[in-house]
């Protein structure tokens, strides 16, 4: 019989209703049965695109006799980490300290009322490698909380205050100083591997928010090194494995140090933030790769990650049939059945797939060298060798549609999707993009429509973070509307559809008004209107994803820049504050606020456009604005006398054209320039 899991939208959790565990989803029932029954809590946390996960799952959750264990001893609680970022970070920095090492699948023991007094992540079945079988565990936990209560009572006390303490930030005596983002330059550049880009040794992440810092830091100082380095971890990306060279997309990281064999699971903000990277990389160099890379990935998130209704699926598996990586990988007769003899051999030849194979007997493609110089050695023109490479991967993946697909993550997270929104809304913009920005508006349509609640206050407004099969729920978290309202001032600058920034205002009045920490500054995870956990957590770091207070810092200074709202501003250095100190010294922590700062101290460039907006000239002049690399600006458009576009954003208001003509008022540190019609005049500024 399926277990209480089976009533849950989230497919990792579905994963696990016909375990013979009886688990329970957090809430509530599980916590007060802890209680009645005086059972230690025993919690799991994973994701659905998680291997170990499964692999624990298989071994132990479905193991009658463990199951059994588990049940007697325990009240089991199963988490989805995507649903619930603010117990997966409170109970991960918990297991961290108390191991050395966190991860998931992450197992921890907690107190009647939540206190974790033991944990660790993956627990073989059978005892390996030195570590204690699953069951063993059980037992001593179990043992232990039976008959030495105050042992445990002590352990858990002292995590919890350890917790607590932890949340809060020394605040910095340091103001905010270009010599914070000098040192986190230097920095840096001495963690990157100048062999095959990314940082030293194995495994290898993408890291996006670093190498957009060093972009920006590449801009503001003319540091070549910066811009070397950046791009030879893009191109090693680009080329190797890491990167689906058949259907598009970023798998999540690459076991080795040379970027070829991932951990196949593709996540959605790996590949929104990656899109942008590679955007701004096109914008200072203008090479065709990274336009390429930008707009196949948006292409394979539009086929595979796209709802009907507008939404972006969160994860695809790194399995199928049981098997990591299977769906993505081939041996030459493979692709010589697909492609023809002729073409199945360059292909092969160019993306090193051989008879003794790169991975496992198997071989993932890869790009061995780069097209240009390909077509060299096969003494074949260009242009030929692209349409060639096109079209064998065109046919390459219409034959892989017919493997079994790996399992897909469906569940719709809003703080995900904030920063797929932006990449599309950017990408319509320096790409000239229709396609791209009418997906943009899709996604806006469908978030703000859909997980949208009808209890916020005056001027504001309340998210449900997730949404799958038809239920919108849980209470959103600091980072689903940071992340979201980012988004949506990113569509108001592809669309000037004032409603849409209006909402991302709404958005950040209720983070300002409910998560706010009035003592230490910056933003909570949860709300005041949250449930209490053992710990209010707040996230500093930026990890895989920014963290929340990183993305608020940057769309909080956006905001004041349109709105010329101080409380905006002051909101931003209030949430920089605490880390000026920190984050030169470990760059790669604090990548995106690292960012949000250079925002700060760059001059950055007030844009407003006025005219006929679907006129050639604004035409001409929107492309001006966005083809140079120039991350630190604003854009706002309006057609003349738009009072009530005015309203909204209060950068278009007393700016009449000049003439009939698309006119463009560029303004940087309270100082603005005189009105100019001048496309070239407008992006040769945009460029100093």
């Amino acid at each position: 019989m399926p277990n209480r899991l089976a009533g849950e939208t989230s497919p990792y959790l579905l994963q696990h209703k016909d375990n013979p565990v009886d688990w329970y989803p957090w809430g509530p029932e599980a916590l007060q049965k802890a209680k009645e029954e005086d059972k230690p809590i025993l919690l799991s946390i994973g994701y659905s695109a998680c291997h170990w996960c499964h692999v624990m799952e298989h071994e132990s959750f479905e193991n009658a006799k463990i199951a059994a264990l588990m049940n007697e001893l325990f009240v089991s609680i199963k988490v989805d980490r995507e649903e619930r970022p603010d117990l997966d970070s409170v109970y991960m920095e918990a297991v961290q300290a108390m191991t050395g090492q966190g991860g998931w699948p992450m197992t921890v023991f907690l107190t009647p009322d939540g206190a974790p007094f033991f944990g660790g992540t993956y627990f073989p079945a059978q005892p390996r490698y030195g570590m204690l079988s699953f069951p063993q565990v059980l037992v001593a936990v179990a043992r232990a909380y039976r008959e030495q209560p105050e042992k445990v009572a002590q352990s858990a006390s002292e995590m919890r205050a350890f917790l607590q303490a932890n949340v809060a930030a020394e605040p910095s005596r340091m103001e905010p100083q270009q010599a914070i983002l000098d040192e986190a330059g230097r920095n840096m550049l001495r963690q990157i591997d100048r062999v095959n880009g990314g940082t030293h040794g194995a495994p290898k992440f993408p890291q996006p928010m670093t190498l957009d810092f060093m972009l920006r830091q590449y801009r503001r100082t003319g540091d070549d090194a910066l811009l070397e380095l950046a791009e030879l971890t893009l191109q090693k990306m680009a080329l190797g494995g890491i990167y689906d060279q058949v259907g598009g997309g970023f798998h999540r990281y690459s076991v080795d140090e040379v970027w070829l064999a991932p951990h196949f699971e593709k996540m959605l903000y790996d590949n929104a933030q990656l899109v942008r990277t590679y955007l701004s990389a096109y914008q200072i160099t203008g090479k065709p790769l990274y336009r390429r890379i930008a707009e196949e990935t948006l292409d394979y998130i539009v086929r595979e990650m796209t709802s009907p209704e507008g939404g972006f699926y969160s994860t695809q598996d790194a399995d199928s049939e049981g098997v990591e990586g299977k769906f993505y990988v081939w041996m030459p007769e493979q692709v010589v059945e697909v492609l023809g003899e002729e073409d199945g051999r360059i292909f092969n030849q160019l993306f090193d797939i051989t008879e003794g194979g790169n991975f496992e007997g198997n071989n993932i493609p890869r790009l061995l060298r780069p097209l240009d110089e390909a077509a060299e050695s096969l003494d074949m023109p260009l242009e030929e060798l692209e349409e060639r490479v096109q079209r064998s991967r065109e046919k390459l993946y219409k034959a892989r549609e017919k493997r079994v697909h790996p399992g897909r993550d469906e569940k719709i997270l809003v703080s995900w999707n904030g920063l797929m929104l932006r990449a599309f809304a950017d990408a319509a913009n320096i790409l000239d993009r229709d396609d791209y920005r009418q997906i943009a508006a899709n996604n806006a349509q469908f978030i703000l429509s859909t997980l949208v609640q009808q209890n916020g206050g005056e001027g504001q407004m309340r998210l449900y973070r997730t949404y799958k099969d038809g239920k919108a729920h849980i209470e959103a978290f600091a980072e689903d509307y940071a992340f979201y309202a980012n988004g949506l001032i990113s569509l108001y600058e592809a669309t000037f559809d004032t409603g849409r920034l209006a909402a991302a205002r709404s958005l950040v009045a209720t983070l300002m008004d409910h998560f706010w920490d009035p003592q230490a500054g910056g933003f909570f995870s949860t709300a005041d209107f949250h449930e209490t956990l053992v710990a209010r957590p707040k996230e500093w770091y930026d990890n895989a994803i920014p963290s929340a207070n990183s993305e608020a810092a940057e769309a909080l200074l956006r905001l004041y820049l349109l709105t010329t709202e101080p409380r905006y501003e002051q909101a931003a250095l209030d949430t920089m504050r605490p880390l000026l100190d920190k984050m030169g010294q470990a760059p790669t922590a604090f990548g995106r606020m690292l960012c949000a700062l250079d925002f700060y101290l760059g001059s950055p460039v007030e844009a407003a456009l006025i005219g006929d907006l679907q006129s050639a000239g604004m035409e001409r002049m929107l492309r001006a604005v966005w083809r140079p690399y120039a991350p630190n600006k604003v854009v706002a458009a309006g057609m003349p006398g738009d009072e009530a576009a005015a309203q909204v954003v209060p950068l278009l208001a007393d700016r009449p054209p000049v003439g009939e003509e698309a006119t463009a008022y560029l303004c940087r540190n309270y100082i603005c320039e005189a009105p100019t019609t001048k496309p070239e005049e407008v992006e040769k500024k945009l460029r100093s």
